[in-house]
């Protein structure tokens, strides 16, 4: 492109530049410290309307805001001259304002205020001005006095009733009403015009009135004028008669009125034309008068209507709200009716006041800098431009000179500017249809580098995401800004990184590494300054496990995933959203960490769930759609049609399907003869069908109900339909399952199945039954019966019958049945079959044969040849067998018969024999035949155990198997390492028969083995039984496990707890021994205990006595409750007495205390000295005495 365009391409983009350099403009910050110490001039933020129409009524209110630094000071002019508004009493200004408030309150005229107002606001810095605002007070003038005579005309011409309200500021809006308040009624024939005035295109006997009035509302002042009412008067040429009958699109159908072509009321003649300003509506009106009433179309000469045209008031008004160049031209409205047509053109001129192109901004430079003010405008005619500044016009006497400033049209370029040469500008474009007014300043900067910014601010981004960092300041001549990382190396910019000339460090795509601490250092000729801001690189807050869209059950539970992947240092926040509304969590929804669960779903759990994670940095969503399934609504709005004598058409209306689709539809039916309220399935029919025709049984009073099945289940029964009864007729179904067979050896059993309710097809069934011998030729024997079968007595011994059915009622006979064969009933069979014999007997299986019986003899339906076979004993000595006998049937009838008897046991003795069988009855036996199977190979072995691990060593245990299957010869055990799915070598050991276990020694205790073994006859190996070794570590066995017996740290613990049994056992006697002497009593007049265990000689029970000794340690006596005996035994056996012993005492004796401190002072029986005497001589013999003498 830059080859195409060559020098002059360069050319003007240099020029470009230069105007780019020579127009920009510090653009100041809104920072509040800023703001506070800028120096600026006044800028206009408010001003009243160019033309500004107020309310008499009202107080006046001029606006006129500024602001600036300093604060503006405000002055008026009004008319072009100074307005004191100090020496005006009703006048006063607003402070900090330059907004004026008129008063009058105290009197005063507000059309004494009228005129042309200007404000001008100044600081150090300029002046700006506002608009010269025209101020008017609305006038609302009454209607003139006049007397308008009534306005007579014949029916058929036009008519114009004339307006012409009293001129108002702003002009009022006017409108016809009658005496009643109600509006004329406008149409096609009747309407009013643009100009206020009432058009009558063409007058009809129905329009006289005597109150056609035209009013005028004055918006300011909020009135209503009314102009006297006009009188209409018709002259017909026959009377109007409202009531009689008259065709609505022909007002004039026999009323003789004189149709006439169309000729305009407004405007008048062919052509016209209009000048409109650009911005503003334009109104085209064309009114036609003609009988009949004319249409009014619209055309523009040179092109179509464009959208911006309405077309309003029944065509006669053509509207352009906001005109534009492009809708000048000649436009063309046509009247026409049956008659003929007329045409009107009107030219429209539109012109513009000025309006903006380029409107003049503020201008902010620094010193020694070049800008400038554009005020570009156009209108028609072209506008002219004036520059002033500060309120005076540029050039003229009273303007400040400025070497740096040069006007050119309209554009002032400034070079080099100076501090003080500060301004405000003000640019005025008028024409003859109006001006515009704009102030711009330009205000010359010098200020030091500031960081607006937050200080040390910290910045958190995701990573591999584009990330900003920003560094706002300020500064005039505007400031150089560099970047830093970490406080290193020279600036950031390119390649990773891109500056922006506000200060903002782009970063292109951030990784871990370009985490750190940044700083911004701004600078220019009047200082530098810097910020920092502090990066961290975060991973990104991902959904790694999304919810899925899914369908559920009604009742059952909805569970949606959230799985979150997110950096560990952020905090995340998971929320769920039901159709973009928050979920509201209770005790029936629950959310855990990574999911929601929804238990016993509902229609209102439908919708769309959304999982938001936020953290502070991002987020991430994940959306899915929940179904719920449900049972169909039952149909509804049975409805039978269509009655033939077998069917009749019912229709429904399926109920709603909850989201699962109906698969089938099934009608039911209850009858009210057979089974009243039974409901019974009579078909089902395809979900997408809803009309039927159900085929029926005749006899049966139907009423039918409808289910519906989807995916989910099955429906509620609809509600019944009404009854319909179908028309008896003969059955047409054939009884089933017809049959003859015999009871008994001389009768036959004739049964059938019955028919069904919905088969009997009419009143009274009854079956008609048909027998006779087969081959024989006889006649038919028959019954008829209400009864399912029939017994033929007296006949011969199994014979065969044809047998034949038919149903039949009370309107006809059915169909007749397929004759079947039967057979009169059976006997035991007479002969038994012969010669059994065994071929090729094998160690599980052997071939028998044997000479068939006569099958006369049979005397019944030959079933099989029945052998009765059992285990009579095993070879293997010393093994007991179950002699259970077992049967096998071979069906056979050949000449001779073969069959073979399996699973059978090896290396036994069997015996058996063989009987002919019928279906009921077994003949008698045939020989008895023994024989032997042969040798086998053995069972498994009864079990396989790991008995002992250690670190060295493996111990393996076996049993023999339960049926060895002949002369076991030994054993084969095959072993292996095992690692997960890695084998190592397999070792195979042999062992002699008596040999059951085995001793493996461990080169590593950490290998794992798996163990195989068999047990072997002559004939080969048996079924192998295989065992896999525990890893070491969770084994339960230790090293001499079996042995412990003999570990000398048992035996030691044992001992001792040998010992400490026999000392507690020792110190129970010598506590049950004390006291002994002395049996407690409870009471005075109760006989002795039998604490004592006397005879009847007084001596000791010494079998009793044990028994209580021997019973101390497990069981407390209830003596431990009562106070101790009074006595001691002493070492040589004998029984001391205590010198404070009470032997005797009365039963006032004072209470005292025995030597073990127990309280004897309540019992009051006196011991007895040959009782004393007694337990003294019994005491040497004692057992308990003489353990006692050993402690």
């Amino acid at each position: 492109m830059m080859a195409r365009g060559g020098p002059c391409a360069l050319s003007v983009m240099s020029f470009v530049l230069m105007l780019w350099q020579e127009a920009s403009s510090i653009e100041v910050p809104l920072d509040p410290k800023i703001q506070q110490d800028l120096k600026q001039p006044p800028t206009i933020v408010k001003q009243s309307l160019k033309d500004y129409i107020v309310d008499p009524r009202d107080n006046i209110i001029i606006e006129c805001e500024a602001k600036g630094n300093p604060v503006p000071m405000f002055s008026w002019r009004r008319n072009g001259k100074f307005f004191n508004v100090g020496k005006d009493p009703r006048v006063t200004m607003r402070k900090r304002s330059g907004t004026l408030e008129i008063s009058f309150r105290s009197g005063g005229r507000p059309e004494d205020y009228e005129g042309e107002y200007q404000c001008f606001a100044s600081n150090d810095f300029g002046t700006a001005l506002t608009n010269k605002i025209l101020l008017r007070v609305s006038k609302s003038p009454l209607w003139p006095k006049e007397v308008l005579e009534p306005v007579v005309v014949t029916e058929g011409s036009p008519l114009v009733l004339s307006c012409n309200p009293p001129p108002g500021l702003p002009p009022p809006l006017t409108f016809w009403m009658n005496s009643n308040m109600m509006s004329i009624a406008q149409d096609r024939r009747v309407s009013m015009g643009l100009n206020g005035d009432l058009y009558f295109s063409n007058v009809l006997a129905k329009d006289s009135q005597t109150d056609y009035s035209c009013n005028a509302r004055f918006l300011f002042t909020h009135t209503i004028q009314q102009k006297n009412p006009y009188t209409l008067k018709v002259q017909t040429k026959e009377p109007y008669n409202d009531t009689s009958s008259v065709n609505s699109t022909d007002l004039y159908s026999g009323r003789k009125v004189t149709e006439t072509p169309p000729a305009f009321l407004s405007p008048t003649g062919t052509d016209s034309s209009m000048m409109v300003l650009r911005g503003e509506k334009l109104q085209l009106e064309c009114i036609a008068s003609g009988v009949p009433t004319p249409s009014i179309k619209w055309f523009k000469k040179g092109g179509d209507l464009n959208q911006k045209v309405k077309l309003e008031n029944y065509n006669k008004t053509l509207q352009i709200d906001s005109v534009s160049e492009e809708d000048a031209g000649e436009y063309m409205c046509m009247a026409n009716n049956q008659i003929g047509s007329i045409r009107h053109s009107i030219y429209v001129q539109v012109k513009a006041a000025p309006y903006w192109l380029d409107k003049p901004s503020n201008l902010v430079l620094a010193p020694n800098e070049n800008g400038r003010l554009v005020c570009r405008t156009n209108g028609n005619p072209k506008p002219d431009i004036q520059w002033l500044v500060n309120g005076e016009p540029i050039g003229s006497d009273s303007s400040l000179p400025n070497p740096s400033r040069e006007v050119v049209g309209d554009t002032i370029i400034f070079r080099s500017v100076q501090t003080g040469s500060s301004a405000v500008y003000q640019c005025n474009a008028s024409n003859q249809h109006g001006y515009l007014l704009a102030n711009a300043f330009v205000s010359i900067l010098d200020m030091a580098p500031r960081m607006l910014g937050p200080k040390n601010q910290l910045i958190k981004v995701i990573e591999n995401n584009r990330t900003f960092l920003d560094c706002p300041f300020f500064g005039s001549p505007l400031p150089e800004l560099r970047w830093f990382k970490n406080g290193q190396g020279s600036g950031l910019d390119g390649g990773h990184y891109r500056v922006y000339i506000n200060g903002t460090l782009e970063i292109k795509r951030a990784l871990a590494e370009d985490q750190g601490t940044y700083t911004c250092v701004a600078s220019n000729i009047l200082g530098k300054e810097e910020n920092q801001v502090r990066l961290e690189v975060k991973e990104p807050t991902r959904i790694v496990r999304a919810p899925e869209h899914q369908s559920a059950i009604r009742g059952t539970m909805a569970r949606f995933d959230c799985r979150v992947k997110s950096d560990a240092s952020l905090p995340i926040t998971v929320t769920w959203l039901k159709d973009d509304k928050p979920l509201s969590l209770g005790w029936r929804l629950k959310k855990d960490e990574d999911s929601l669960s929804i238990p016993s779903v509902n229609e209102g759990d439908e919708g769309v769930y959304t999982c938001t994670v936020k953290t502070e940095i991002d987020q991430d969503t994940a959306s899915a759609r929940l179904t719920v399934l449900d049972r169909p609504d039952p149909p509804t709005d049975l409805e039978l049609s269509d009655p033939a004598a077998s069917s009749i058409r019912l229709t429904w209306i399926p109920g709603d399907d909850h989201n699962s689709p109906v698969t089938r539809f099934v009608v039911q039916f209850e009858e009210d003869h057979w089974e009243r309220g039974k409901w019974q399935n009579l078909s089902s029919y395809p979900g997408d069908l809803n009309s039927v025709v159900l085929q029926l049984s005749p006899f049966i009073n139907y009423q039918f109900r409808v289910l519906a099945v989807n995916s989910v289940g099955q429906s509620r029964p609809s509600r019944p339909s009404q009854r319909y009864q179908t028309s008896p007729a003969p059955p047409d179904t054939i009884p089933s399952d017809l049959k003859g067979w015999g009871t008994n050896k001389n009768n036959m059993e004739i049964s059938w199945e019955p028919l069904l309710d919905t088969e009997r097809n009419g009143p009274n069934l009854k079956y008609l039954v048909w027998w006779r011998r087969k081959d024989t030729g006889e006649d038919w024997s028959n019954v008829t019966t209400e009864k399912t079968k029939h017994i033929v007595q007296d006949t011969e011994t199994y014979v065969p019958y044809e047998i034949k059915l038919q149903a039949k009622n009370d309107i006809g006979p059915g169909p007749e049945s397929n004759i079947i064969t039967g057979y009169s009933g059976e006997d035991k069979p007479t002969a038994p079959p012969t010669d059994l014999r065994v071929f090729k007997p094998e160690s599980t299986k052997v071939s028998i044969h044997w000479t068939p019986v006569d099958p006369s003899t049979v005397q019944g339906e030959f079933k099989e040849y029945r052998v009765y076979y059992w285990r009579e004993a095993s070879m293997v000595k010393g093994l007991h067998v179950n002699k259970e006998k077992k049967t096998k049937g071979f069906y056979s009838t050949v000449a001779q018969p073969t069959g073979i008897l399996t699973d059978l046991h090896p290396y036994s003795h069997y015996r058996m024999f063989m009987v002919v069988a019928n279906t009921r009855y077994e003949g008698p036996p045939s020989n008895h035949v023994e024989f032997y199977t042969k040798e086998g190979v053995p069972d498994v072995p009864t079990s396989l155990k790991i008995v002992q691990r250690s670190t060295d060593y493996i111990r393996l245990e076996w049993e023999k198997p339960v049926e060895p299957n002949g002369i076991l010869i030994g054993y084969t055990l095959k072993y292996q390492t095992v690692n997960g799915s890695q084998v190592g070598r397999m070792v195979i050991e042999s062992f002699l028969p008596n040999v059951t276990s085995y001793k493996l020694r461990l080169p590593d205790r950490a290998l794992r083995y798996k163990f195989y073994l068999a047990a072997r006859t002559q004939v080969g190996a048996g079924e192998v039984l295989a065992v896999e070794s525990p890893h070491f570590t969770n084994e339960a066995y230790i090293k001499d496990h079996v042995d412990i017996a003999t570990q000398g740290w048992f035996i030691g613990l044992m001992c001792a707890i040998a010992l400490i049994i026999l000392i507690l056992l020792i110190v129970c006697f010598i506590k049950r021994s004390r006291g002994g002497k002395y049996p407690v009593r409870d009471k005075k007049d109760l006989p002795l205990e039998g604490v004592d265990q006397k005879g009847e000689d007084g001596s000791f029970d010494y079998q009793n006595e044990n028994e209580n000794e021997n019973s101390c340690s497990l069981q407390s006596s209830d003596e431990d409750n009562k106070p101790l005996q009074g006595s001691q035994n002493s070492l040589d056996g004998g029984v001391k007495e205590s010198d404070d012993s009470l032997v005797d005492y009365g039963e006032g004796g004072d209470g005292q205390f025995n030597e073990d401190g127990s309280f004897i002072g309540q019992y009051t029986v006196k011991k007895d000295k040959d009782e004393t005497e007694g337990n003294e001589s019994s005491e040497a013999t004692s057992p308990v005495n003489a353990i006692y003498s050993l402690a």
